[in-house]
């Protein structure tokens, strides 16, 4: 548990496996969705801690015109260096954690809601998941499956590979979460089964209350 008086549902999975649609789905229900990859921009905004951090370790090339981090520069890097990656995960993931960790607690004490959901690939990788009350993994197969819903945004076969690579084994983490949704077939199929496990879970709470 989180030690909070509200649910936290973590919501996790790779790129191309349809979370994105899945949070979207639930936002829907009219649940607040903290994204930890937008929380995470706000931890390396100019002037920022994690700005300066990034700035050490990749020097003021990395930064833009406007004197922010480019994103895209980061991006580039980080996927093809390994080394690289682990440099920013451990100087930039403990900030996103006290983000994410304060905008939990904004939801609980002062918005008062009941459930909140937490939409973070990285949520086993960066150890976020004891954040959370129960973790809902979505998953996709086969690999060509994800490689055609990425290239519609416009990545190349070896960005896809790259990205893919370095996120891990998601299949890995099945029996860790607590519901596993398998994205492999259609949009409407997926709106479904969200809706169905959500109604569920609906149902769960108000029987506890």
């Amino acid at each position: 548990m989180n030690g909070v008086f509200m649910l936290v549902i973590g919501l996790t999975g790779g790129i191309g496996v349809g979370k994105s649609e899945v949070a979207n789905v639930l936002s829907s229900f009219g649940v607040p969705i903290i994204n930890a990859d937008k929380e995470g921009h706000k931890t390396y905004k100019h002037g920022t801690i994690g700005w300066r951090r990034i700035v050490e370790l990749f020097s003021s090339e990395i930064l833009g015109e406007d004197g922010e981090v480019d994103r895209k520069k980061l991006a580039a890097l980080v996927f093809n260096d390994s080394d690289a990656r682990a440099w920013l995960n451990a100087a930039i993931h403990p900030l996103i954690r006290e983000q994410v960790s304060n905008v939990i607690g904004f939801y609980e004490k002062v918005e008062k809601k009941k459930i909140v959901i937490l939409d973070a690939a990285l949520l086993y990788q960066a150890n976020w998941h004891d954040l959370c009350d129960e973790v809902w993994l979505i998953t996709a197969n086969p690999v060509d499956l994800i490689y055609k819903r990425l290239a519609k945004r416009g990545l190349t076969s070896e960005e896809i590979k790259k990205r893919l690579d370095s996120q891990g084994d998601y299949e890995a983490l099945i029996d860790r979460a607590d519901v596993h949704i398998e994205n492999s077939f259609s949009v409407r199929n997926l709106h479904k089964t969200v809706h169905s496990i959500w109604a569920d879970k609906i149902q769960a709470l108000q029987k506890e209350d």
